[in-house]
């Protein structure tokens, strides 16, 4: 059943997202993620944690752990790539809303969905081409990782970071990140971060803000 909305509050969030379509916000400091995909051992304690903390039925995965693997004996490779938002300097997901319900933090570029606003149109399922907004049949709402907002602005990192009991998963200002500035255990001392692996969406779509310390066989030339 659909919810009724309060058209004040949607005419107010309909204008945020007419001026963040116009001009994309550009926060002082852009948080992003990053991921080791070698280290990483498939756990799924961070999937469990954001489920956990967002309250999420079966079906939805706000983080997804995917593994890959290949090859032909003895050439034979597995690895892991970690998925939520990237929380995009140009989210496609954005100018898609119909009341204004996703919108981009301006302080650190988180980008949110105010569950109160949303309509269950799906539209911004349809055009963010990581597959991060996902279908809550349950609620009759799409939800995303936020980041756990409430868990930045008090200090502490998300769930699923404070979850990895490998330490390969982190988040910071991702410009850091990419330059191998920021201090992470997701980055050992030799290795270079990238913006693509294998099978992801060209990153010059909506420059997302996430980057991964990739396996050899998921490397883009």
């Amino acid at each position: 059943m659909a919810q009724k909305l309060d058209m004040r509050r949607v005419k107010t969030a309909l204008r945020r997202k007419m001026a963040q379509t116009a001009e994309p916000a550009k926060p002082a400091m852009q948080l992003g993620f990053v991921h080791h995909n070698v280290d990483c051992i498939g756990c799924r304690a961070c999937e469990i944690a954001c489920k956990d903390k967002n309250g999420l039925p079966p079906g939805p995965r706000l983080r997804r752990v995917m593994a890959v693997e290949g090859g032909t004996y003895p050439d034979v490779f597995a690895y892991k790539v970690n998925l939520s938002c990237n929380h995009c300097a140009d989210p496609a997901c954005l100018p898609t809303c119909p009341t204004g319900a996703i919108w981009k933090r301006e302080n650190d570029g988180i980008v949110d969905i105010d569950s109160t606003l949303c309509i269950g149109c799906r539209r911004c399922e349809a055009a963010c081409p990581y597959g991060a907004p996902q279908w809550n049949a349950k609620e009759g709402i799409v939800q995303k990782c936020n980041l756990c907002v409430d868990e930045i602005d008090a200090g502490r990192k998300p769930y699923c970071v404070m979850a990895c009991m490998m330490r390969v998963l982190d988040i910071g200002p991702i410009d850091k990140i990419l330059a191998g500035k920021h201090p992470t255990t997701a980055i050992g001392p030799h290795d270079k971060p990238v913006r693509q692996v294998k099978n992801m969406a060209d990153p010059d779509l909506t420059r997302p803000s996430i980057a991964f310390v990739p396996h050899r066989k998921g490397k883009v030339e």
